[in-house]
């Protein structure tokens, strides 16, 4: 497709970014219509993509796109997450109408919608993915450009540029690459000195992943701060002054104390202690039968309990309790 001009071959620069990128690497499943781009099939199943065949064709849809006089007619179309920043770097970098998201059906067919559109070419990122505008496109007669995997439907498509449409390198190396070629067509940029816009701003990248980053760098940030300022603050001058130690065993006068003599008693000269074993007294012997006898209703005499007491009678056991419970006695 690039005919004999030296101009227009491929450089190895271009074939190293494609290899690094994953571009030529396809599928395990194959379509009859994309059989004509493989180039081979490895032993694990997967179809290697002709990239001499993917740049021709990469050539051919820039030629497509600057035969567009007015670029806004140009619409490219992503619906998938690894594709929507590069359509968007596309479309800023040609002047061309993307709709990065969900594509709202009727949006080339039904004229009551606001989002109406009558592009003059439509370029998809996956024609599986994006099937709804190649058939809208294909209602309106409208020519399609679509980047097709080993595995794609070409139903609809027009022009089909073999590469990998599934990993975000590879979508987004593309997208710069159509880009580059179609403002080296229009002139915009030469083809002797490179790009000065790198492959690196068409990657997909996950929020998370740069949330993680940002988080990550900040952290380092920090702690540089601190390390700088804690290296680079002057020390402050430190000046210890020696207090004078006194001699504490001269000028301290210490009264001496008289030693109080106790006399010490001889414990083997105390009498013997009385003998627990003896005979209990007559008293103790009266207290152990009046309590022993106790509760049998018989009759006490005052002097029984109370020796040395003036009055005498007789009382019976319930009238003695009565009389000598503590309520009578408190009275």
């Amino acid at each position: 497709m690039s005919g004999a001009l030296d101009v227009l071959q491929m450089k190895e620069e271009d074939v190293l970014k494609f290899l690094a990128a994953g571009t030529h690497l396809g599928g395990t499943n194959l379509d009859f219509q994309m059989e004509q781009y493989i180039y081979k099939r490895k032993s694990d199943g997967i179809y290697i993509i002709n990239l001499k065949r993917t740049w021709e064709k990469l050539l051919l849809a820039a030629r497509a796109i600057v035969a567009i006089e007015n670029p806004a007619d140009v619409s490219v179309i992503s619906s998938r997450n690894t594709g929507q920043r590069a359509v968007l770097k596309f479309a800023a970098a040609t002047g061309a109408t993307p709709i990065a998201g969900r594509f709202t059906p009727g949006t080339f067919t039904n004229q009551i919608q606001a989002a109406f559109r009558e592009p003059r070419l439509l370029v998809v990122t996956d024609p599986r993915a994006d099937h709804q505008p190649l058939t809208e496109a294909s209602y309106v007669n409208l020519p399609t450009i679509a980047l097709c995997n080993t595995d794609s439907p070409l139903r609809y498509v027009d022009i089909a540029i073999p590469c990998n449409n599934k990993g975000a390198h590879s979508v987004g190396l593309m997208w710069w690459m159509l880009a580059r070629e179609v403002l080296r067509m229009r002139g915009t940029i030469s083809r002797e000195h490179p790009w000065e816009v790198m492959p690196d701003l068409y990657f997909y990248r996950d929020p998370e992943e740069i949330e993680k980053e940002e988080q990550a760098a900040a952290e380092k940030a920090v702690t540089k701060e601190e390390f700088q300022g804690e290296w680079t603050a002057p020390a402050p001058e430190f000046t210890a002054t020696q207090p004078e130690v006194a001699d504490w065993s001269e000028g301290v006068q210490v009264p001496s104390v008289p030693i109080q003599q106790f006399p010490t008693e001889d414990w083997s000269a105390q009498p013997a202690t009385e003998d627990w074993s003896a005979a209990p007294t007559a008293q103790a012997t009266e207290w152990i039968f009046l309590e022993m006898s106790w509760g049998q209703g018989k009759s006490y005499h005052c002097t029984d309990i109370y020796p040395n007491s003036a009055s005498c009678c007789t009382l019976t056991e319930r009238q003695w309790s009565k009389k000598h419970s503590p309520l009578s006695m408190a009275g």
